[in-house]
């Protein structure tokens, strides 16, 4: 057993609102430079959608992840025999159209017009060219859009709806979307990391923290086209690549990542887990349907004495263990089994989960009632808006079962909580529903409490960082002093 420290999070898509404070406050950080003008660290999607960049989760198109080959794992994208014929040639990367042509506004037409009948306006300008431009997509273009025939009926996730409920899910009167915010998901399992023929990628062995060494990165953009994420991307500017870094410097000083920390509806959980670092290879290479399962296996139990007693081996300070035991990520990913990974089919085994979204449900009206109650108490998570199929391609590695638990639980809390507050359920009918949804009383409160009453310091389980004992320090900080990620001592600059 080799046990090692990730910091995970945890994103909770019933409470996410749409209001993008977190992309705002990560760009206004980390992406306000020259070269970074398109690059969002962190971004809010509207599903069902394409995503940013356009259709990123269509791996036929961008080879992005691992796949198995001959029984092993290998990059879809590049590898040691491909590297070299064809290391000047990617044809796996994203164009500019799949992003966005990034623009500004001519604000001296704004400021200096001359008195008129008419109110001036700012025109958009290209920041590529100069030139004046009619704006035709952005990070979040289809926010909102979701039975747009542009936008939701291209999301890859809809593969494999029957028609009938391709049907449903763009009918007008069935109109539903939910907000899907992404950041890195600094997983297990990199194939960034992997790709990349400089070896400027790195995962951090402290805290499991995916950076890129902007002095070694040498701009071969093998990690763009290997993130099946896309959320990797070059610096036109510099000719470095650029990536989320989880705000790292405040993480070691006991804060919470901006965008964390700015979230207005609370959705976003930080906390350590521990994991068997001798597993990943297993984990990943495990059939489809066992990926889920086998990534939760590979997550360690804190509370277990053997595991303590192996962290302790591993170098891991009793701090963070202490921290991994509060963690509210592993409450919801391992205790509770509430929260999935994204796309855990491209076999990178991200650390970043979500709470599936609680779809708006089908009543009945008889002509003077509305109705949602049925002999199945779960006939809503059935027959919710947004078909099972699409949260399965989306949270399940194309299955629904995990879905559903995480979605029956959910709603078997509410029921419980509605009996004790609101009084329209009765008690017995919670009771049952918690029994059905394998959830004790216990376990119910705990979950809601941990949801709706949280503070922050139980949403940021942030242990102390410990840098006098971090695998650089054992290395000369004068000469390694830009693997940290950005180089705040000198700025990155192009060339060898």
């Amino acid at each position: 057993m080799n046990v090692r420290s990730q910091i995970s999070m945890m994103f909770h898509l019933d409470k996410c609102i749409g209001c993008h404070t977190c992309s705002i406050a990560c760009k206004n950080i980390w992406t306000d430079r020259k070269g970074t003008e398109y690059m969002w660290f962190n971004n809010v999607e509207t599903k069902p959608g394409t995503g940013y960049p356009t259709k990123w989760e269509d791996q036929d198109s961008y080879n992005g992840g691992w796949e198995k080959k001959n029984g092993k794992l290998r990059l879809k994208s590049t590898g040691r025999g491909r590297i070299i014929p064809n290391i000047f040639h990617n044809p796996n990367l994203p164009s500019m159209d799949d992003y966005y042509e990034p623009w500004t506004y001519d604000y001296q037409n704004l400021f200096n017009a001359p008195e008129g009948d008419d109110q001036p306006t700012a025109k958009p300008i290209s920041m590529v060219t100069g030139e004046y431009i009619d704006i035709e997509s952005g990070p979040n273009w289809d926010d909102d859009l979701s039975g747009s025939p542009i936008y939701g009926e291209n999301d890859p996730n809809i593969d494999g709806l029957t028609d009938q409920e391709r049907e449903q899910l763009f009918a007008i009167q069935r109109l539903v979307f939910f907000y899907f915010p992404r950041i890195c998901n600094h997983c297990s399992n990199p194939a960034c990391v992997a790709s990349c023929p400089s070896g400027a990628l790195y995962k951090r062995g402290e805290d499991g923290i995916v950076l890129i060494d902007q002095n070694r990165c040498r701009g071969w953009r093998s990690c763009v086209s290997a993130c099946p994420y896309k959320k990797t991307y070059f610096n036109w500017s510099t000719g470095k690549s650029e990536k989320c870094l989880l705000c790292f410097p405040r993480i070691e000083t006991g804060q919470a990542p901006a965008c964390f920390h700015s979230c207005v509806g609370r959705i976003r959980y930080l906390g350590v887990v521990l994991y068997d670092a001798d597993r990943i290879e297993e984990v990943a290479n495990l059939p489809q349907e066992e990926l889920i399962d086998g990534q939760r296996s590979m997550i360690l139990d804190p509370h277990d004495p053997q595991v303590i007693a192996e962290a302790r081996k591993s170098g891991i300070h009793e701090s963070t263990i202490k921290a991994a035991q509060n963690s509210p990520v592993y409450k919801f990913v391992k205790t509770w089994k509430l929260a999935l990974p994204p796309h855990i089919e491209y076999r990178t085994l991200p650390m970043l989960f979500y709470v599936p979204p609680m779809s708006p449900v089908i009543s009945s009206f008889d002509g003077k009632t509305v109705d949602g109650t049925s002999e199945d108490l779960f006939h809503d998570i059935s027959d919710s808006r947004v078909p099972m199929k699409f949260l399965g391609n989306l949270f399940g590695a194309g299955y629904t079962g995990k879905v559903e638990y995480a979605l029956r639980k959910q709603k078997a809390v509410r029921w419980y909580r509605r009996a004790i507050t609101v009084g329209d359920v009765d008690m017995a009918t919670a009771e049952r529903i918690l029994l059905e949804a394998d959830c004790s009383v216990e376990e119910a409160e705990e979950i809601y409490k941990l949801t709706s009453l949280c503070t922050v310091e139980d949403r940021f389980v942030i242990p102390p960082s410990h840098r006098e004992e971090a695998i650089e320090a054992l290395q000369d900080p004068m000469t390694r002093k830009q693997e940290a990620g950005f180089g705040f001592t000198a700025g990155p600059r192009r060339g060898m």
